[in-house]
This record gives structure tokens, sequence and C-alpha cells, in this order.
């Protein structure tokens, strides 16, 4: 591939992944920002992956951890043309990730809705927000 198309490419990953956590109001583009050029690197020059069957049993896997680069992931997986699975690694047939997943990113009963917190202030002595996440008890 030539430099600038490598480059084209990796600032369409950036500006997918910027443009979805802006549209959400939710998540961190500076994760996906800086990893760009190496997941790109990574998927086109280094793992072993057919987007058209993604079941191939002798496939690399991408393991990604980090919360904060999950819209990374599925700007590559939309932009590969990945192919969904079920459950029991069954094609389905469709893409895993469409444009418009992308587009519903951490929005309530999406494929990818983000954590459920809610914020609440209490006034005592002054007020502070209060992070709620489900591990914690009321």
């Amino acid at each position: 591939m030539s430099d600038t198309l490598d480059q084209l490419s990796i600032n369409t990953i950036r500006t997918l992944s910027i443009d979805a956590v802006q549209q959400a109001k939710s998540g961190h583009p500076g994760t996906p920002m800086a990893l760009a050029p190496l997941v790109y690197t990574i998927w086109n020059r280094v793992m072993r992956f057919d987007p058209h069957d993604p079941v191939w049993p002798n496939r690399d896997r991408f393991v990604l951890s980090n919360g904060h680069a999950s819209m990374l992931l599925w700007s590559v997986l939309y932009l590969t043309g990945t192919e969904a699975v079920n459950a029991d690694y069954e094609r389905l047939g469709a893409p895993a990730v469409s444009l418009d997943d992308i587009r519903r990113f951490r929005q309530l009963d999406s494929k990818a809705p983000g954590q459920r917190r809610s914020r609440r202030c209490r006034k005592s002595s002054g007020s502070s927000r209060t992070a709620w996440r489900p591990s914690q008890r009321s």
C-alpha cells in the first residue's frame, strides 16, 4: 500500500471513532486517535484474519481490554466488513458492525450501550457527585 492510502485509512479510523464518541456524548476519543496507526498496522500487516470468514479456526484474535478504545475496535470491524456470527459461531450473513450501530454507539438499547451510570447530588455540608455503578449497593 502507498503511504497516502495508509494515512487515509488511519485517518478514517480516527474520524469514525471521534464522530461516534462525539455523537454519543460519552467516551474518550484519545485512545482511538492514538492507537489508530498501531491497530491499522496490526490488522493489515500482522494478523491472519479473513473478515468474510470470522470463524476460520487458524485466525488470529484481537483482544482489546481497554473500554476507552472500544470505538476503535468497532471502527475496524466496520471498515473491514467483518461478518457477524451468533453464539454458536454460525455466520449470520450480515456485518458484525453496521454504520447504524456506530451511530447508536453508547445509546440505550444499542449493541454497545456503555456503562450504566446515574449521578445524584447530595446537599449536606456542600454538594458532591456520586457515580452509581451496578456493582455498588445503595
